[in-house]
């Protein structure tokens, strides 16, 4: 058992090792912009297309994970989806929850190393953030990222071009549940799904009253005839609509 632990111990630090290593061969070294999508803006994208029937579940990780393989059971038995934008060091120390998430079948993407402001920080800064957390998700659970939720939503153009350097869109949402400041289920219920529209991406966490709360936003998606898809497939459905 030690040695086991041992071994594990070591492969991390050998994991963080690396990725330090790359991100400060990155920070010196800058790669040319290439935003993925085919895109030539650097902007962020607030929702999917317009017009269609697609809404999305996106959750802000960085603490509680009990709660978010709860939420992705209860996903899973309702047959809906989400995506899981998780935080680098709350990833590093929650593997077997992300090898859980992929196993179900969740898109991952990227919410930052420490949840930092992303608008104050240089361009060094904003590439360490997000390429770092990419690193150790991949290292942990296989899962490449390419999707990154700026912490309290707060960018400026500087991260736009740190993150198209790293192959990131970056993405925002349209509703705000604001659920790790209140903990009403009823006005969790109705920030999520007051004048819902398709390719609506609506901001969640993982708190113990917004899994109450999930159950009749997700009756209300379906019975006024949405499908809850992952963030990736709502915003694509906007960027072939584009095209």
């Amino acid at each position: 058992m030690k040695k086991t632990r041992r071994r594990i111990t070591l492969i991390t630090n050998l994991i963080l090792v690396t990725a330090f290593t790359v991100v400060f061969a990155v920070s010196f070294f800058p790669q040319q912009a290439l935003p993925i999508y085919g895109g030539t803006d650097l902007s962020a994208i607030y929702s999917g297309a317009r017009g269609t029937n697609k809404v999305s579940f996106m959750f802000n990780v960085y603490e509680n994970a009990e709660t978010v393989e709860k939420i992705a059971d209860l996903l899973t038995e309702r047959g809906a989806k989400a995506t899981f934008f998780v935080g680098g060091c709350w990833a590093d120390d929650n593997g077997k929850t992300l090898k859980y998430l992929i196993e179900q079948g969740y898109e991952i993407a990227n919410h930052g190393y420490f949840h930092k402001d992303h608008s104050t920080l240089n361009y060094e800064k904003n590439k360490e953030e997000i390429y770092l957390t990419g690193v150790i998700v991949n290292a942990l659970c296989g899962a490449k990222l390419n999707l990154f939720a700026p912490p309290s939503g707060s960018f400026s153009d500087t991260t736009l071009q740190a993150a198209a350097d790293l192959d990131y869109q970056v993405v925002m949402w349209s509703k705000d549940t604001i659920d790790w400041r209140d903990s009403d289920k009823a006005k969790i219920v109705s920030r999520a799904t007051k004048n819902l529209t398709g390719g609506d991406l609506i901001l969640m966490h993982p708190k113990s009253h917004t899994l109450a709360a999930l159950p009749e936003i997700i009756d209300y998606c379906f019975s006024h005839g949405f499908d809850i898809v992952s963030v990736s497939e709502n915003i694509s459905s906007k960027i072939t609509q584009n095209i």
